[in-house]
Parts: structure tokens; C-alpha cells; sequence
């Protein structure tokens, strides 16, 4: 895994990051593509959105709560 520095710029009424080339192509990454920002136990977490993984943690979500006491019983 390899870090970057990167400067926070100012982008008309507000502070943005430029990203790399580097790192957008690593990443397939383009102008418009949306990225999301989460705080994490080791600090700040850049994720680009992935609408396939979301779709599949829906249904998880679901079946977790549908099933909630059979999960529960198998946990013990």
C-alpha cells in the first residue's frame, strides 16, 4: 500500500483535494465519479461507491433482520 501526500486547494467557495493521475488511474477513477469519505479507527477513508457490493449488504441487512433470532440461536 502506498501513501500519498495530498494538499488540501481551494475550489471556488470550498476546500477540495487533487487527486494524482497516478492514483486515478490505479484506481479507474474519472472527473464525476463519486467517492465517499468515512472516519475509521486509523483516521480518514477514501471508497469509491460500488453499487453491486451496496445491492448485496441491502440483502444482507435484510436477512439479518428477517432472521434475526434464528442468526441469534446459531451464535450460541
Amino acid at each position: 500500500m502506498q501513501a500519498h501526500a495530498l494538499k488540501l486547494t481551494s475550489i471556488g467557495n470550498s476546500v477540495g483535494v487533487i487527486l494524482p493521475k497516478e492514483v486515478l488511474a490505479a484506481h479507474d477513477l474519472a472527473k464525476g465519479d463519486e467517492l465517499f469519505l468515512t472516519d475509521s479507527p486509523n483516521g480518514l477513508l477514501l471508497n469509491k461507491y460500488d453499487a453491486e457490493f451496496a445491492a448485496q449488504m441491502a440483502i444482507g441487512r435484510k436477512v439479518m433482520k428477517d432472521r434475526r433470532n434464528v442468526l441469534r440461536e446459531l451464535a450460541k
